[in-house]
C-alpha cells in the first residue's frame, strides 16, 4: 500500500474517531439541559451540535498543537502508529459507550497514540513532558469543575434566595439554553481539536506538510465529523450523567454547566487537553454536594473514577495491539 493511500485511511479513521468522540463526549455536554427537560432530546443535540462545530474557528487551535506533536517524537513514528492509536481509540470508545460509562474520548486517544509508539520505537518516542499535564488533570480537572460548581450555586444561591421558585425556575430554563450552548461550545474547543492534531501529525510525517500548521480544511472536517457525532446522540451516558450522581433542576444544570464552561475555557487557552466529561462530572457533583453530600450518588462516581484511571492504559494496550496487527497487514 502506498504512502498516500495510508494517508488517505488515517484521515478517514480519525474522522470516524471524531464522530465517536462527538457521539461519546458531547452526550456529556446535552446531559444536563436534557435531564432538567429544558430541551427535548432531539433539540439538545442539534442545539450542541451547531455550537460544536463554531467553537474550534472561533477559539484557535492550541489544542491541536499539543496533541499532535507534544506528546509523541514524530521523526520516530510514522503512519501506521497514528492508525493503531486511532484504532485503539475508537474501540475503548465504543466499549465505553456501551456500558454507559462516561470516559474521556481525549485521553483514549491519548493511550492509544501513546501506546502505538512505543510498540513501533520504544519509550524514546514519548515526549515526556508533553504528557505531564495531561496526566495531573486527569485528578485536578474534576476537581476545578466541582469547586467552581459550588462556588457558582452559592452564588447564584445567594443573588437569587428572596425570589420565589417558581419564578427563578421559569428564569433558569431561559438561562440554561445559554449555559448549554456555552458549554457546547467549549467542548468544541477543546475535544474537536484531539482529532486536528493527529491529521496534521500524520500530514507532516507523510510529507505533505513540511511545518505543523493546522490546515483549514482539516479543522471544517474535524468540526463537521464531531457535530455529526452529537447528533447521534450517546443516550446511555446521558443518563448516567443527567441522572445517576445527583438529582438537577435547571437552576443547578445552569450552574454546572457554567462552572465546566469556564473550566474548559481556562483550559483551552492553555493548550492543556482535558475532558470535558471529568469537568462536567466534577461540576455536578459539585453542585449536588452544595445541597448536601447525601445528594451525590458517589457509589457512581468512584465507578466513573476507576474508568478515567484505566483510559489511557487501557486504550495503550489496544494500540500496541493495533500496531502490530497493522504492522503485520502492511508486511
Amino acid at each position: 500500500m502506498s504512502s498516500f493511500h495510508l494517508l488517505l485511511i488515517i484521515v478517514f479513521v480519525s474522522l470516524i474517531f471524531d464522530f465517536t468522540n462527538g457521539w461519546h463526549d458531547a452526550a456529556s455536554s446535552i446531559a444536563t439541559v436534557v435531564s432538567t427537560r429544558v430541551l427535548r432530546p432531539l433539540w439538545a443535540v442539534v442545539w450542541a451540535a451547531f455550537w460544536n462545530f463554531i467553537a474550534p474557528f472561533v477559539y484557535g487551535t492550541a489544542v491541536a498543537a499539543t496533541m499532535g506533536k507534544g506528546l509523541v517524537n514524530l521523526h520516530l513514528v510514522n503512519e501506521s502508529v497514528l492508525l493503531a492509536g486511532l484504532f485503539g481509540a475508537i474501540i475503548w470508545n465504543y466499549a465505553t459507550i456501551r456500558m454507559g460509562i462516561p470516559c474521556s474520548s481525549s485521553h483514549a486517544l491519548m493511550g492509544g497514540y501513546g501506546g502505538a509508539a512505543i510498540a513501533s520505537a520504544g519509550f524514546r518516542a514519548i515526549i515526556g513532558s508533553g504528557w505531564t499535564l495531561p496526566i495531573i488533570f486527569i485528578f485536578v480537572a474534576p476537581i476545578m469543575g466541582l469547586v467552581a460548581g459550588v462556588v457558582v450555586i452559592t452564588i447564584i444561591s445567594w443573588m437569587v434566595y428572596r425570589l420565589p421558585v417558581r419564578r427563578v425556575d421559569s428564569w433558569f430554563r431561559r438561562l440554561q439554553l445559554l449555559s448549554a450552548a456555552a458549554f457546547s461550545f467549549s467542548h468544541g474547543t477543546n475535544d474537536a481539536q484531539k482529532t486536528m492534531g493527529i491529521i496534521t501529525a500524520a500530514l507532516v510525517t507523510g510529507g505533505v506538510l513540511r511545518s505543523y500548521v493546522v490546515p483549514d480544511w482539516v479543522i471544517m472536517c474535524c468540526a463537521l465529523a464531531m457535530a455529526g457525532g452529537t447528533m447521534a446522540g450517546g443516550w446511555r451516558v446521558v443518563k448516567t450523567m443527567g441522572q445517576r450522581i445527583t438529582k438537577l433542576q435547571p437552576f443547578s444544570g445552569f450552574a454546572a454547566e457554567t462552572s465546566a464552561t469556564l473550566t474548559l475555557l481556562f483550559t483551552a487557552a492553555w493548550g492543556i487537553p482535558v475532558s470535558s466529561t471529568h469537568v462536567i462530572t466534577g461540576a455536578i457533583s459539585g453542585v449536588g454536594a452544595s445541597r448536601r453530600l447525601t445528594a451525590v450518588h458517589w457509589g457512581v462516581t468512584r465507578r466513573i473514577i476507576w474508568a478515567w484511571i484505566l483510559t489511557i492504559p487501557g486504550a495503550g494496550v489496544m494500540g500496541v495491539i493495533f500496531f502490530h496487527l497493522i504492522h503485520h497487514w502492511l508486511r
